[in-house]
């Protein structure tokens, strides 16, 4: 016997704002029953498991443990410049002058993430690690 991953948790002091960010950073949308003032929102991806925000009275006060890395459809640079302009704050950068790398942002309550390379940024140079390529 196995166990199924069901959701990702993030914690959070607006779940249905926190929800709404990530649904743009996505493009899949919130549960149905999702609204402002809500404890509890959830990003229905389309494959594996949902996004599931939960708020929390305590703030986050260290480094997350846990994150999640995208890869974008365009290129890194496109896509971490999108999500700036959706409201993500710039972590790091471990770009490398060949290409290969990725930059750390923040959502809007500080949990950090990874921008990794898209194919097309893929296709032009050396595959490096798996999660970090």
């Amino acid at each position: 016997m196995v166990s199924v991953l069901q959701n990702v948790a993030i914690d959070c002091a607006d779940a249905y704002e926190l929800a709404l960010f990530w649904s743009r950073v996505t493009g899949r949308p919130l549960h149905p029953d999702d609204r402002p003032g809500v404890r509890e929102a959830q990003v229905m991806l389309p494959e594996g498991p949902v996004l599931y925000f939960n708020q929390v009275p305590e703030p986050k006060t260290v480094k997350n443990r846990l994150h999640l890395c995208l890869r974008p459809e365009t290129s890194r640079d496109e896509e971490v410049a999108r999500l700036l302009a959706l409201g993500a704050a710039f972590v790091a950068d471990h770009r490398l002058p060949d290409g290969t790398g990725w930059a750390v942002l923040a959502d809007p309550e500080g949990n950090e993430f990874c921008v990794l390379r898209g194919d097309a940024d893929r296709a032009g140079t050396t595959p490096g690690p798996a999660r970090t390529s």
